[in-house]
């Protein structure tokens, strides 16, 4: 594939950040784990994709999100955090804001339908995104920005594409045993070198038989880390529900014998690749989630599982056409454009099926037109 060329800038920055990586890979007995080097690649101190000044988001970065494609989106969460049984005005903490284009849609539909919203914490590790979305939000009195999670939470927490940039180990099934995959040096050149794996990452995944030799797949260790964190909160609050939308499949899926190159999947200029050592630090590096070790995640920690459903089902549940029948079909330049986005984000062939949101709540009820499509029973 041919890909974009980076600018001499960027080139500069990603040989730092390389030389970086290189360091630690010889201080580190020649090997680090694939979890390690993304974690690096993603997050390094102003190196880094997420903590450095790559454009990400839009027509000029890397990917598109939902709140990008339209403000519908955020509105139907609104409409959503409408209908719990939370305590009024609400508190919103969300992790990973993007742009900011969530939170103010957000909070544009909130005044519209009448909830009140008495706080709006956006907890973002990227500094380039943070001043970003400083930017967007400024007339936003409710919204201010924390450095760590809070100890307790009452309300609602929202994670639109937080758990797929969450570093991941990568494991291999050869030789009638699992080893995890990591990162060497050969030359100049990083190169994925395999050792035993622990046996700690031999329990993220389920006990598959038949697998092909060969099978690579990934684990989640820090994204279900992260749902403990949220268990915490919500236990240690009044009451609050967590919202976690992502692309990804229960365990019976995700770790399908036919899926035996893994989830892993670069993106660099709105084109997909596998190379993760490409451009290291100007190119995004994600994995599919595992919302079967989420679920179970959560339930140990005090949360029920609210729901569990494809997005294209929460939207349409949640308030999506009530949103968009607001708008004139009559007025073609406005409306075709909105049916479009609703059409990305519904449609199997688009977003509908492939991303998934999964509800953890603690001592909140959801509405029973989102139990209707509760597909729990598949995790």
């Amino acid at each position: 594939m041919q890909l974009p060329v980076p600018s001499p800038d960027a080139l500069l920055v990603s040989r730092a950040l390389k030389s970086l990586i290189r360091e630690e890979i010889l201080a580190s007995e020649h090997w680090i784990s694939f979890a390690r080097f993304m974690e690096l690649a993603l997050y390094a101190k102003d190196l880094g994709y997420y903590s450095g000044v790559a454009t990400k988001l839009g027509k000029g970065g890397d990917f598109t999100t939902a709140p990008e494609i339209t403000t519908l989106f955020g509105a139907t969460l609104a409409s959503f955090a409408a209908s719990l049984s939370l305590p009024k005005p609400l508190r919103v903490l969300e992790f990973g804001a993007g742009s900011g284009k969530l939170a103010e849609d957000f909070l544009r539909a909130a005044r519209e339908l009448g909830l009140g919203v008495a706080d709006y914490f956006i907890l973002e590790l990227s500094s380039d995104l943070r001043e970003r979305q400083q930017q967007r939000l400024a007339g936003e009195r409710q919204v201010s920005w924390l450095d760590t999670p809070p100890s307790s939470f009452t309300g609602l927490i929202l994670c639109n594409e937080v758990l797929d940039a969450m570093p991941v180990p990568l494991m291999v099934h050869k030789n009638s045993q699992w080893w995890e995959r990591g990162v060497a040096i050969d030359g100049d050149q990083f190169v994925f070198v395999d050792r035993p794996a622990d046996q700690a990452l031999c329990a993220h995944i389920p006990d598959v038989a038949d697998l092909p030799e060969g099978y690579l797949t990934e684990v989640h260790p820090r994204q279900e880390g992260f749902v403990r964190l949220l268990g915490d909160m919500l236990q240690a609050g009044e009451g609050g529900l967590a919202v976690l939308i992502d692309y990804g499949f229960p365990a019976r899926e995700y770790y399908l014998p036919q899926r035996s190159g893994g989830t892993l999947m670069c993106h660099y200029r709105h084109h997909a690749h596998g190379d993760p050592f490409l451009h290291v630090g100007f190119q995004d590096i994600t994995a599919h989630v595992n919302f079967t070790g989420l679920a179970r995640t959560g339930l140990e920690h005090g949360l029920e599982v609210a729901g569990y459903m494809s997005q294209a089902a929460f939207l349409l549940s949640a308030g999506l056409p009530q949103w968009l029948e607001k708008s004139r079909p009559e007025e073609a330049a406005l409306w075709l454009p909105l049916a479009n986005a609703v059409q990305k984000l519904t449609s199997p062939a688009e977003m509908g099926e492939l991303f998934k949101v999964l509800l953890l709540a603690s001592r909140v009820e959801v509405s029973e037109s989102l139990l209707n499509c509760d597909q729990s029973y598949r995790l």
